[in-house]
């Protein structure tokens, strides 16, 4: 009898991580990859002789519809992970697959406007109808798996998408430097056959706990609406929108990372000081998203996320640190702790918001919720980098530093636009979302008394 309940948990214990943990990561750590974006933006704008300026939108078109098919998309996730997750795979190494054929027809035809226009179908749209329902297809079987530990489960996943960039990064660069002629496209199509396989590895093995009846009958599932009426209207309001303001705060500031660590002297650690980035955008996905399951309510994680990014942009701010900070140890310090800072919250606002809106809605529908909240992701692919270069573009002073055109009066004025917003997030974070999971019930229970 012992035995055959010890080989019972075992296999359960096995399941929770090959039906579940596994696949998430193999399909987490290859959409990831989507933020790799920058190490061959201004490769792939030279070689189909374009500007990076208008090759930039592709990777706006990804985010913004990796968030919409998570929006549209959701239900499919909820009654068929199976089929999302295939979806997933196809579109992702397909769109993949096709942004490589689309930069060699550029480079056959130099400034070919059908080059441009298959590169944003391509990478944006294709690719990202992949992201949206490979980002999702994983989420719920893991917190249906580990129940005890919804938000360690999730960060898990999720810090797979976020450490993508770090591991596929120097990866890319060595294709680029290694490939020759035509590497570009090469590149693309090689990660195209490589992200196939691990998807589908992943879809083959996802699977929901035997125990789980999904309804595929859509009268015996409750409305979307109806399930978010369950508590004011507002409070969802109130989550959406601080999601979509953490987000939008996130890519304003990593969408000028790069020249910001020129400014203060770092330019020949640029590389380093992005993989310690990336690190810390993962280490928050999976850290923040694990603390949460200690506490009584997991909204206390995005309280915790918008003080601390307040206070230390007003320290940036105050002290001048991306204008000043050259040769300054403490300003240095500061603008890199800034940096490492927000990744972190950026990913872990990220890893939380699933488990949030499961402690607030339940998990019968809880796909299709996260779906649409995802739909503030991609709003904030458009407005994030894009009123971060405009503010730079339309203030401050450009200057020549070592060869680098640069503006760090414009850099430092981004932090205005980044602050406001922190701080309308957390107003809305205090004031419209209410307590969950454990901190409802113990309220609930006071009232009783």
């Amino acid at each position: 009898m012992g035995n055959t309940t010890e080989t019972k948990n075992t296999g359960w214990r096995a399941n929770k991580w090959i039906r579940a943990a596994i696949p998430a990561l193999l399909l987490h750590c290859s959409i990831g990859t989507v933020y790799c974006w920058s190490i061959f933006s201004q490769e792939i704008a030279d070689y189909i002789g374009y500007t990076k300026g208008a090759t930039e939108w592709a990777f706006s078109f990804a985010i913004f519809f990796l968030g919409m098919s998570a929006a549209f998309l959701g239900n499919i996730v909820e009654k068929d992970i199976h089929k999302s997750s295939l979806i997933a795979t196809i579109c992702f190494a397909a769109g993949m697959a096709l942004t490589g054929f689309f930069i060699y027809y550029g480079g056959q035809h130099q400034g070919s406007p059908v080059a441009l226009i298959g590169i944003y179908l391509s990478y944006g749209f294709i690719m990202g109808i992949g992201l949206g329902t490979g980002y999702l297809s994983p989420v719920k079987t893991l917190m249906l798996w580990f129940q005890d530990r919804k938000g360690l489960a999730t960060g898990l996943a999720v810090a797979g998408f976020g450490a993508a960039k770090a591991i596929a990064s120097p990866i890319m660069q060595h294709m680029l430097d290694s490939l020759g002629e035509g590497g570009i496209y090469k590149m693309f199509w090689i990660l195209a056959a490589v992200y196939f396989v691990m998807m589908f590895v992943g879809h083959l093995l996802l699977a929901k706990p035997a125990d789980w009846h999904e309804p595929q009958n859509d009268a015996e599932k409750p409305k979307i609406m109806d399930v978010l009426k369950t508590k004011p209207i507002t409070n969802y309001i109130g989550i959406w929108l601080m999601f979509y303001i953490n987000i939008t705060c996130g890519l304003a500031l990593i969408s000028q990372e790069k020249m910001i660590v020129k400014c203060i002297g770092l330019a020949a650690s640029v590389g380093i000081i992005s993989t310690v980035s990336a690190i810390f955008n993962a280490g928050g996905r999976l850290g923040f998203s694990a603390w949460a399951d200690t506490m009584k309510d997991r909204n206390t994680i995005y309280k915790m996320i918008f003080v601390l990014s307040i206070a230390f942009t007003a320290l940036v701010m105050i002290t001048g640190g991306i204008k000043n900070g050259e040769g300054n140890g403490l300003l240095v310090f500061l603008v890199l702790a800034l940096i490492f800072l927000v990744n972190a919250g950026y990913g872990g606002g990220f890893s939380n918001v699933p488990t949030l809106l499961s402690d607030h809605y339940g998990m019968g529908s809880i796909s299709a919720i996260h779906g649409i909240t995802l739909s503030a992701w991609a709003f904030a692919g458009l407005t994030g980098n894009q009123v971060a270069t405009y503010i730079v573009n339309h203030s401050g002073e450009w200057i020549d530093h070592d060869g680098v055109k640069m503006n760090p009066i414009g850099y430092q004025n981004v932090l205005y636009f980044t602050i406001v917003l922190y701080i309308i997030a957390l107003v809305l974070c205090l004031l419209l979302v209410k307590p969950s999971g454990k901190a409802a019930e113990a309220k609930k229970g006071n009232s009783l008394k």
